[in-house]
């Protein structure tokens, strides 16, 4: 049984952390190495993760001055002594055979990475009917992360430590999109990546203090500039790569308009607003012909690129909506 390392960034998680903890300890495969980044946060979650370690000799807590969720990550890194790596939120939870699950993928396969295309949501509790691996080149996976095909997190993946060593993989990239680097630089160097269906990992979008809740424009130009970065440096130069990461910067520029719809903030960022009108229509047709998604998704599409702050503000009314069902704990 491999000793793998658990990687959790957390910051104002007082609410959920235990929940969290609680379904890190009682996982299945025992061997593990649990690193709890305290990144300086102010409420009660570093008391609670202080009172976790005195009960769990796998637990080993880091209090750190705030840098942010990326530096935290990357101190955890730097620490970890797993021969696989695996990277956790602080406000979600785990099944009890999450790390079971993806090293059952690593072991099945030989895979240097492996990763799942479910994933529970307070929204979604319904569990996949079928179950199977699939083994993806470097450039089939580096594709599916960045449509994405797979969710874009890092966290619903696992990776060898030794990879990520080698080739210096780390979140050196500014939030957000620092997973979605993560991964598919991960994904290019892997001798190949192992597929699996079932939902292991829980992710909460009802965290008030989440930035998937708490809108913020820097989230959609931080994004904009790192799915740029990941074309140029990309390490498989194909057209099909190229086409995958054209979609994405599309994507992320009707993001960057939601962002400046939500904060209500057109006037303030009035150049920034009229580039991602002009750059969601002017790549439009491009996108929708190159693409890999099926026609229900080119229609969506569509509708976007012709009506994109039409769009933007039908897509906020609905989060919001959402949110307020969102009751799970």
């Amino acid at each position: 049984m491999e000793k793998v390392s658990l990687i959790v960034a957390i910051y104002k998680s007082e609410k959920f952390l235990p929940k969290l903890l609680d379904s890190i300890v009682s996982q299945t495969w025992q061997n593990l190495e649990i690193l709890l980044m305290d990144d300086g946060s102010p409420d009660n979650s570093g008391l609670i993760c202080d009172q976790y370690a005195s009960k769990d000799s796998r637990i080993h807590v880091v209090h750190r001055k705030n840098g942010g969720a990326c530096e935290a990550r990357n101190d955890g890194l730097s620490r970890a002594t797993g021969d696989y790596i695996l990277v956790i939120d602080g406000d979600d939870w785990l099944e009890p055979d999450y790390v079971e699950y993806l090293m059952n993928l690593i072991h099945k396969t030989g895979a240097d990475m492996a990763m799942t295309d479910s994933i529970f949501t307070t929204r979604n509790r319904t569990q996949v009917k079928s179950d199977s691996i699939e083994i993806y080149t470097p450039e089939e996976a580096f594709c599916a992360i960045i449509y994405p095909k797979i969710p874009i997190g890092p966290w619903n993946k696992i990776y060898k430590n030794d990879l990520l060593k080698k080739n210096n993989i780390d979140f050196s990239r500014p939030w957000s999109g620092e997973g979605l680097y993560f991964s598919a630089k991960a994904a290019q160097f892997s001798n190949f990546v192992a597929v699996g269906h079932k939902k292991i990992y829980n992710y909460r979008l009802n965290n008030a203090n989440s930035g998937l809740t708490h809108y913020n424009i820097l989230m959609g130009i931080n994004a904009l500039e790192n799915i740029k970065y990941i074309g140029d440096t990309r390490i498989i130069k194909s057209e099909r790569t190229q086409y995958a990461v054209d979609w994405h910067i599309w994507k992320n520029y009707g993001y960057t308009l939601f962002l400046i719809v939500a904060t209500d903030s057109i006037e303030e960022n009035k150049q920034l607003y009229e580039e991602c009108i002009k750059k969601l229509r002017s790549m439009l047709l491009s996108v929708i012909i190159h693409s890999e998604l099926g026609m229900k998704m080119k229609t969506k599409m569509l509708v976007q690129g012709l009506f994109p702050v039409s769009w933007a503000k039908r897509s906020l009314n609905k989060q919001l909506k959402e949110f307020k069902l969102d009751s799970m704990e």
